[in-house]
């Protein structure tokens, strides 16, 4: 059996190896500095690469900006015909999907047949042609891929088979 003097003592250093495990988990307050301007360096990289990665995406969008804007002056001016009109809002839509082009994203190409992966039902039309069941009826939104994989369904109305009277 201990004496109480031996206990304390034993108390004691119990005691002074916790303070020096908890001392030596307190931070070095060079290398907490040392911490922190690293993320304050990470930070700046990570700024600098997401508006070099930004940078062509907003000058396609500025060129189509621009494009947008001369067309709308020239409606406001009413200096064309409605076959220029036409032929101007087709080259808007052109450069809308040469913007998307350089970004790998393209239309879906058309299907008669229904394809779950890349076409949403929006609305079922009724048929009594047999043949046309799960066609496609027509294309309420176009439908685009990103490097193969569907960005967005194309939105249809499909054909149902209903039966003949």
């Amino acid at each position: 059996m201990r004496t109480p003097a031996e206990e304390f003592a034993l108390l004691r250093e119990t005691v002074d190896a916790l303070r020096g495990s908890v001392e030596s988990l307190r931070p070095d307050p060079a290398q907490q500095t040392a911490v922190e301007k690293l993320y304050e360096e990470l930070k700046l990289y990570r700024d600098d690469f997401v508006a070099t990665a930004e940078k062509p995406l907003l000058l396609d969008l500025l060129m189509l900006y621009d494009s947008f804007h001369w067309f709308h002056q020239s409606l406001v001016k009413q200096e064309t015909s409605p076959e220029v009109i036409a032929d101007g809002f087709q080259f808007l839509v052109d450069e809308l999907l040469e913007v998307l082009y350089r970004r790998d994203v393209v239309p879906i190409e058309s299907a008669e047949q229904y394809n779950r992966a890349q076409h949403k039902a929006m609305q079922i039309q009724p048929t009594t042609d047999e043949t046309q069941d799960n066609r496609v009826a027509r294309v309420l939104k176009r439908g685009f891929l990103r490097r193969d994989q569907v960005l967005r369904p194309e939105e249809v109305v499909l054909y149902r088979f209903k039966g003949g009277s």
